[in-house]
């Protein structure tokens, strides 16, 4: 199926039959094209049909979790299909800014600890939970638990490429990566938002949380994915203070560590050697954060 092409502003005021409302482009992706309308909305068109059905369960997830999460998410004010089998959410704007612009605080930690623990508490199957009137969650994929050997390999391959990075510690990467496999996965999984960067975190000017973003990658798993896209995002040693404040313990802890050096070893060195074009300031930046030491390395 040919991909549409996304909207000009003209075409998304007529969509949202909006009547002198400032609307201007944000980003267009590989899944998303982006919006702001007024201040306080935030329209996202699904560019193919795999991003429309994530969407779709997303809403319907954020509905679910809304009364059970220490932190907000976006809520949607409308939605439909802006293309012959391609949705759109018409979505409440939340304050703060990036953390990838604005540091997470203590506070923020303790926030995102709620954030693992409320996730972990899940059940998809219980209709009600804590909240009465609380609305069933939609059904959710299994993400697969990722084989430690395959990623070491490929991360001891990245390390080899970057050795001329002069910020690469080859100790540190061989003494992580060689000397003992990481902790095994839990047995059991746990909800997942799948995706925690930094662009999908918000912080208000105390470094607290105010939104979590972007719940379309959510999926059933090993806890430690969720763990790692934190020490990628606020550094390894916050993360694994918010994660063990989740009641999380040191295995697990540790193993989302690990998933985080192996990863952004990759990225960086597919960025710089492959055809990864994300930018190469992040990534160093998330390099440089998920292999700062923590009480677990020694």
């Amino acid at each position: 199926m040919r991909q549409p092409s996304a909207l000009d502003a003209d075409a998304v005021r007529r969509l949202l039959a909006l009547d002198g409302t400032p609307v201007s482009p944000v980003a267009e992706g590989s899944e998303h094209a982006t919006w702001l309308i007024g201040d306080d909305r935030v329209l996202r068109l699904a560019l193919d049909e795999d991003v429309t059905a994530r969407q779709r369960r997303e809403i319907a997830l954020r509905d679910a979790l809304r009364p059970r999460l220490p932190v907000p998410v976006p809520g949607s004010l409308a939605a439909g299909e802006w293309a012959p089998g391609l949705s759109y959410t018409v979505d409440t704007r939340l304050p703060g800014r990036s953390a990838e612009e604005r540091p997470v605080s203590g506070t923020g930690e303790l926030d995102l600890s709620g954030l693992l623990a409320a996730l972990r508490s899940y059940d998809p199957e219980d209709a009600t939970g804590p909240t009465p009137g609380a609305t069933t969650g939609p059904a959710l994929p299994s993400e697969p638990v990722r084989d430690p050997a395959e990623l070491t390999e490929r991360a001891l391959g990245a390390a080899r490429r970057l050795a001329a990075d002069h910020a690469l510690d080859t100790g540190l990467v061989h003494r992580c990566l060689t000397d003992a496999p990481p902790p095994a996965a839990p047995d059991s999984a746990v909800l997942l938002h799948n995706d925690l960067k930094g662009e999908h975190l918000l912080t208000g000017d105390d470094g607290g949380i105010t939104g979590v973003l972007d719940w379309t990658d959510a999926a059933l798993g090993d806890p430690a994915e969720d763990i790692a896209g934190l020490a990628i995002s606020i550094g390894a040693p916050a993360a694994v203070r918010a994660s063990a404040l989740a009641s999380y313990g040191p295995d697990v802890c540790l193993r989302g560590v690990w998933l985080a050096r192996c990863d952004t070893l990759t990225r960086l060195a597919d960025r710089l050697y492959g055809s990864d074009d994300s930018p190469l300031g992040l990534l160093r930046a998330q390099r440089r954060r998920a292999w700062q030491l923590t009480p677990l390395d020694l």
